[in-house]
């Protein structure tokens, strides 16, 4: 099997079907089989994979894991060489697969362990995809809010200057399209389930560069990517407190403890400020 795609889902039904017709529809050229991890939907989207898309694994959990926690149990059955971490609100839109995973046999050095490709919204233009590994200023930026009034103090963070018409190797690609020979995630392991949510792929695309891989970005292929869908249905609070505990992990494991302290203390600021928002909103 040369290619396993593996999706974790939740609530997005609509946006799933686009998602397995276009992989139905366009891929060819190669052995691959799609997993689909529904994590508890409510909406109806195991159901709909059962019955519109048979050849689908299909794995359902009576409860939301997690996006990295869902993925995990998609490598453990998955049979092929290469493993797809592919979002739910992705679609695509010409035999994109082949193409990718040709990039790890051309590459001279062959020190290639993970690709993202080029993401697009839904109007075509290109998705912002690409960023550096997180740090205290950045991530103290966010947690504040202050990048809501002077959105040049993340410009480092998120590469704004970035040429997305040019592959390069970067410290980290979205989740939304990844692509990882399953003999490097048998050297450096699988997603760490301390995550539920954030920060699970940067700490995955850390250790694989650590273990002496590269993150590479091309843009010889793309996908549509709708960017957010599920975790637009989390109120903001939710989604604050999810995104501390990832970032408090994240610091602790991969930096020092006064940095993990110091991000925790601006926490309760963060929790704050989005209360204000979802009452705002």
């Amino acid at each position: 099997m040369d290619l396993s795609i593996i999706i974790a889902s939740w609530n997005v039904k609509q946006h799933l079907y686009d998602c397995l017709q276009s992989i139905y529809h366009y891929t060819a050229g190669i052995q691959f089989e799609v997993i689909v991890v529904d994590n508890a939907s409510s909406d109806g989207s195991a159901t709909m994979v059962a019955e519109q898309f048979p050849q689908v694994r299909l794995v359902c959990n009576a409860v939301n894991r997690g996006f990295g926690a869902a993925n995990n149990q998609g490598i453990a059955i998955a049979t092929g060489q290469h493993i797809l971490f592919l979002n739910d609100d992705t679609a695509i839109t010409d035999n994109i697969f082949p193409t990718v995973m040709a990039r790890f046999k051309n590459i001279a050095d062959q020190s290639i362990g993970l690709i993202g490709c080029s993401l697009r919204n839904p109007d075509g233009t290109i998705q912002a995809s690409v960023r550096r590994f997180p740090t205290v200023w950045d991530q103290s930026i966010i947690l504040l809010k202050l990048h809501h009034f002077v959105p040049a103090l993340l410009n480092r963070y998120i590469m704004t200057t970035f040429n997305y018409q040019s592959e390069q190797t970067v410290d980290q690609v979205m989740g939304a399209f990844m692509l990882v020979p399953k003999l490097v995630l048998e050297r450096v392991g699988i997603f760490d389930e301390h995550f539920f949510n954030w920060f699970e792929e940067v700490d995955l695309q850390r250790r694989i560069q650590q273990a002496g891989w590269q993150v590479l970005y091309t843009p010889v292929a793309h996908c549509i990517h709708v960017r957010g869908a599920s975790f637009k249905q989390w109120r903001r609070p939710q989604a604050q407190t999810v995104f501390n505990q990832s970032m408090r992990y994240y610091f602790g494991k991969h930096h020092s403890k006064l940095a993990q302290y110091y991000l925790t203390s601006l926490q309760p600021i963060s929790m704050l400020l989005s209360y204000v928002a979802q009452t705002f909103s």
